[in-house]
């Protein structure tokens, strides 16, 4: 009975903390006047099973000559009052959804929030086979493995169970533990084409806009914006792997084959800018996590060569070495997320976005 009422206690004074903690972050906010919002499915397809349905028959009675929709993508969205020019598209990383881009761990408003106060249209995206949009046409494994420190080494918050020196992400437990259950599984096998397809649909309901990729959303995010002439312009954290020309392509690029000469000159034709965070090794190390990064890095800085020698307008910025430091892989919800929106905010009044 003690270990029980302890228990309660400790989850009683969790919330408590929880509830501090967000208050704390949200103190003395102006409200937010929004013109419009909703809801949205874009892009997907319809499959059809063999058979004849028959509505006399039970629900849980299998049988064909039905139709399945799915493969589309989920968007909320929100308008401002006197919105600018351009929308804001969000597309998450691997293992995350719309969230990534609505909050942070600790409770302060996420980069959705911080950008539709100034002004900008926000359009916040579930992939196809994920979070809202997990509707699915080709099955998928969801498994339980438990893998939560693997993603806390992997997106360089530290090597577990250590904080990296300095993290620009919060150490209380609480916090924590809210990261943790923004992961998100995949609940369908979806390629890149039908994510491209999807986001592509995305912006022909958005209308001209920038496109913001974040991680594996990354080499989807270079072929919609070939894809679509609506993607006026791409920002991008911490993409896994670009899109190169035919004949280009390094060793060891995770965005697929080389694309046809044609195709990656669209991409010179928008302003692109890549964020990348703290805690990348400019030499090899003995954590493989690390390594990988190091790779990624090095391959968007060969990326942006070949962008721009093909007449592109292509910025890297690694955070460090700006003087932003102790950024995670998600320079965007970490505690200085409004110092990386100035950044790229000043990015976005350079290049005439911010009208």
């Amino acid at each position: 009975m003690k270990i029980k009422n302890k228990i309660s206690v400790m989850i009683v004074g969790a919330l408590v903390l929880s509830s501090s903690l967000y208050a704390q972050k949200n103190i003395k906010q102006k409200p937010l006047t929004i013109a419009e919002q909703g809801a949205f499915s874009a892009g997907g397809i319809v499959t059809k099973s063999e058979g004849v349905f028959d509505p006399l028959k039970a629900w849980n009675v299998p049988q064909g000559g039905q139709t399945r929709h799915g493969d589309h993508a989920d968007v909320f969205y929100q308008i401002p009052v006197k919105a600018k020019n351009l929308a804001m598209i969000f597309l998450h990383g691997y293992g995350q959804s719309r969230r990534s881009w609505q909050t942070t761990a600790d409770g302060r408003e996420g980069f959705s929030d911080l950008f539709l106060r100034k002004g900008y249209g926000v359009y916040l995206v579930d992939q196809p086979g994920r979070g809202h949009a997990g509707q699915a046409t080709k099955p998928a494994q969801i498994t339980a493995t438990p893998d939560d420190q693997t993603w806390f080494t992997q997106f360089r918050i530290g090597l577990y169970p250590n904080f990296n020196k300095g993290v620009q992400f919060p150490k209380d437990s609480v916090s924590l533990d809210k990261f943790f259950r923004m992961m998100t599984p995949n609940t369908g096998a979806v390629d890149e084409a039908t994510i491209v397809n999807a986001m592509s649909a995305v912006f022909e309901k958005s209308g001209n806009g920038i496109l913001f990729t974040h991680s594996a959303g990354g080499a989807p995010g270079w072929k919609t914006a070939i894809k679509n002439s609506h993607v006026k312009a791409v920002v991008a954290y911490e993409p896994g792997g670009f899109a190169f020309p035919e004949g280009e392509v390094p060793e060891g690029n995770r965005g697929g084959r080389g694309i046809p000469l044609a195709d990656f000159k669209k991409l010179t034709q928008i302003p692109i800018v890549v964020y990348f965070g703290d805690y990348i090794p400019k030499e090899e190390t003995n954590a493989a996590s690390l390594n990988f990064w190091q790779n990624v890095l090095a391959t968007a800085r060969q990326w942006a060569k070949v962008v721009n020698a093909h007449g592109g307008d292509v910025t890297i910025v690694h955070l460090p070495e700006i003087g932003l430091n102790g950024n995670t892989h998600f320079p965007m919800s970490d505690l200085n997320s409004n110092e990386v929106a100035a950044v790229l905010e000043k990015w976005l009044k350079e290049k005439g976005l911010d009208k």
